[in-house]
């Protein structure tokens, strides 16, 4: 069985991470959280996983290593290269 999710894997700064886009409540619930963070190593293996929801207003909420966080709370989500990967 194969999903598709949304993501991107951005190189910042001298540092390589992966972005997947779930719903806005897993960023807020520390077991579903790191229960998601877990799920996606095997897709974007040896690099830091964020989490990114977006709440009713459209305001992304990102979760993970937190350097990595506060970078991305400060920039427009547009200008990230996002993708849909198919996962097998």
């Amino acid at each position: 069985m194969s999903y598709l999710i949304e993501g991107a894997v951005v190189k910042e700064q001298g540092i390589t991470f992966a972005i997947v886009v779930v719903k806005h409540t897993i960023t807020k619930n520390s077991k579903e959280n790191l229960e998601a963070t877990n799920a996606y190593r095997h897709v974007f293996p040896n690099m830091p996983i964020i989490l990114m929801g977006k709440d009713s207003q459209g305001k992304s909420t990102y979760f993970g290593q937190q350097d990595i966080v506060k970078f991305l709370a400060k920039i427009d989500p547009h200008r990230i290269p996002w993708r849909r990967y198919i996962i097998k």
